[in-house]
This record gives C-alpha cells, sequence and structure tokens, in this order.
C-alpha cells in the first residue's frame, strides 16, 4: 500500500466517506487509473483538487468535450505556424520539435514530479475515445511520428477520470480502472459537508434548509434536480440576504439558486400552490 506520506485522508473542506478514501489510495497503490462516477453535484471533479491538495501535488485538469479527441491531450503538431514561419522567416522550420505542442496528457507525463491528472466528464467524448487512451493509460507513455521521439512518464502520474453516466463505458477501458460510485450524501453526511463550508452556521438555519433542500429534490418531475453545490450557493444567498430560517417553509427564498431551469421553477410553484400537505417541518 501507499506509504502514509502518500496516502489521502481527506481535506479540510471535502468530506469524503472512508470507502471513498480506500478507493483513492487502491488506485495509488496499484497505479491504475480511479473512475468516478456519481450524478452531477456529488464532488467528482472536487475530489481530485482535495487529493492534490492533501498530498501537495500539481494538479493537470483534462476538461473533456463533445468534440475532444484522445490526440487532444497527447500533443498537437502544429502545422498552421510552420507554414508561418516558412513563409516569413521566422526561425528554423526544418526543427519539427518547436511546432510540437503537448497536450494534458503529455503535459503530466513530462512533469518532474508526480501530478494529478484529472480527465473530467470522459463520457462527454465519443464511444471511442476511452478505447483510444488504453495504451497509453497502461503504459503512460506515446509515439509521436513527426519526430521519432517517445514520451513516457518520468513520473506514473495519479489519474483521476469522473463520469456522470450520460453513456457506458467501453468494458476494455472499465477493466484497467478502479470504479467507484459516489452515491449522493443523506442527510446526516450533508450537514458535515455544510459545516466544512460555514462552521459557524447556526443549528437552526442548517436544520431548516437541509429539511427544504432535500424536500425540493424530492419534488417529482424535476429536470434537474439540485446538488452540492446548489445547496451551498444557496446558504451563501440566505446569508447575504438575511433570511430568517422560519420563513423557509413558506417562502423558499431564492429558488433560482437551487433550481436552474424555468420547468423546474415552474414544477415548484406549482407544489407550493397545492400547498405543503406532503411537507415535514419540525
Amino acid at each position: 500500500m501507499t506509504n502514509e506520506l502518500n496516502r489521502f485522508q481527506g481535506s479540510g473542506k471535502y468530506v469524503a466517506s472512508p470507502d471513498l478514501m480506500s478507493a483513492v489510495n487502491i488506485a495509488m497503490a496499484l497505479e491504475k487509473p480511479l473512475l468516478i462516477k456519481g450524478e452531477p453535484g456529488t464532488g467528482k471533479t472536487m475530489l481530485a483538487e482535495a487529493v492534490a491538495e492533501a498530498l501537495q501535488k500539481k494538479l493537470i485538469i483534462w476538461n473533456i468535450k463533445s468534440t475532444t479527441k484522445a490526440q487532444d491531450g497527447l500533443y498537437v503538431y502544429d502545422t498552421v505556424r510552420r507554414l508561418y514561419d516558412s513563409q516569413f522567416g521566422e526561425g528554423d522550420v526544418s526543427d519539427i520539435r518547436r511546432y510540437i505542442d503537448l497536450g494534458k496528457m503529455g503535459e503530466a507525463f513530462t512533469a518532474e514530479e508526480q501530478p494529478i491528472l484529472l480527465i473530467d466528464e470522459i463520457d462527454k467524448a465519443d464511444l471511442e475515445f476511452p478505447n483510444d487512451l488504453l495504451w497509453e493509460l497502461d503504459k503512460m507513455e506515446f509515439y509521436i511520428p513527426e519526430t521519432g521521439d517517445t514520451i513516457k512518464a518520468a513520473k506514473r502520474p495519479i489519474v483521476i477520470i469522473t463520469s456522470n453516466a450520460e453513456k457506458e463505458l467501453p468494458d476494455a477501458f472499465l477493466r484497467r480502472c478502479i470504479f467507484h460510485y459516489i452515491a449522493f450524501p443523506d442527510q446526516e453526511k450533508m450537514k458535515e459537508i455544510v459545516r466544512a463550508h460555514y462552521p459557524d452556521l447556526g443549528k437552526k438555519l442548517m436544520d431548516k434548509v437541509i429539511e427544504a433542500f432535500y424536500w425540493v429534490r424530492e419534488i417529482g418531475g424535476l429536470q434537474k434536480k439540485p446538488a452540492t453545490s446548489e445547496l451551498l450557493d444557496w446558504i451563501q444567498a440566505l446569508l447575504v440576504g438575511g433570511a430568517d430560517p422560519d420563513t423557509l417553509k413558506d417562502a423558499l427564498p431564492f429558488a433560482g439558486v437551487l433550481l436552474k431551469k424555468n420547468q423546474d421553477l415552474d414544477t415548484l410553484q406549482d407544489v407550493r400552490e397545492r400547498g405543503y400537505s406532503n411537507r415535514r417541518w419540525r
């Protein structure tokens, strides 16, 4: 297993479950990517930030989009710049290495100290994207045919990969990962998370906020349920606005901080107009 200096035991503002901390440490010990799944807002991206902070390592973030290709994370050969230089006499265009720009994975491989590489929201890319990275994630190296160079990781990076489970990932890719699913926190765990960010929050406001938040999440038909990040923003809005805990029952102020779609705000209004008969307020 990893030694005590290279073990993740949580961080100041990130409340990690024992199972999640174990998954991180096992992935580091086995030198395998850690694949984190969970609904949006459960702290997947923040986990990589917390691990980097706790272990005092550089965090390199590769944000995946629908148009991202595996090649983008390795390197880009800037042919346009080379053509420009050849036309206007800027530098030695015969040195192709001058026109090779490393991507985020290439940056992680060439780091002098072991970094954290976050491949964020891998399921946004096309279905072939994960398979296109199998060799690089296994061997921690890639070849640049334009120069004949092989880029090999001097220090094997700690790789954390997140997915919102929008699409299934290939079995060959899954076999190479340590997997952990972050379940949405229950009310007591959520209170721990809130206390980490708002240690001086009063008990009454804490209780009312948590109760209101989970009630909103249970409303049927919501297109986007509020997540932890929305809850933390809502608490900040309540504090700035000086909200009275006793008014949350009737007013649910700043609902637009919790719900981000017009349809969901309409659904909330419909529920409020029908009354709070199903609501259990203390």
